[in-house]
């Protein structure tokens, strides 16, 4: 089994806009539209407030994550863009992304961490679930969307 290289980018590196092109192509064939219409700020990924990672596999990069702080308190981040190439699933990137966001989040002093999620993402729901997620009101752009699935857990 390969090894997963996780490497904190810019999010507007091409190799990050590589990877949230395929998320949102990957999220607009379960939704339609664009995939996402989430407003984001590349500012809003770089440390201390935020960060983008990807993960390689055999040099590949094949799995995105990342976090922006949320809320007025300074303790909590959002997560955003979490994605796994098709050609990688089941290999444990997403697994190793999300713990590695959960880390950088903390290390920057963020205790808590929330998401948005779509109901047509089985996969996704499955992996926050399993990750000790749970669902909390629902939060951010798609809040009153009725396929708007929300999650939060202590970091």
């Amino acid at each position: 089994m390969s090894e997963i290289d996780i490497r904190t980018v810019p999010f507007d590196s091409p190799v990050a806009q590589q990877l949230i092109r395929a998320v949102l192509a990957d999220l607009a064939e379960r939704y339609g539209g664009s995939g996402d219409e989430t407003p984001v700020d590349p500012a809003e990924f770089v440390l201390p407030d935020g960060a983008f990672l990807v993960a390689h596999l055999d040099g590949a990069p094949v799995g995105c994550g990342g976090w922006r702080s949320h809320g007025e308190e300074g303790d909590t981040a959002e997560l955003k863009r979490m994605y796994t190439a098709p050609e990688a699933r089941g290999r444990g990137v997403a697994r190793t992304v999300l713990a590695a966001v959960e880390r950088s989040a903390h290390d920057q002093g963020r205790k808590r961490m929330i998401l948005e999620c779509g109901d047509q993402q089985p996969e996704a729901i499955a992996m926050y679930t399993a990750a000790g997620y749970q669902r909390i009101p629902n939060f951010g752009f798609y809040r009153d969307s009725p396929n708007c699935i929300s999650f939060g857990r202590t970091l």
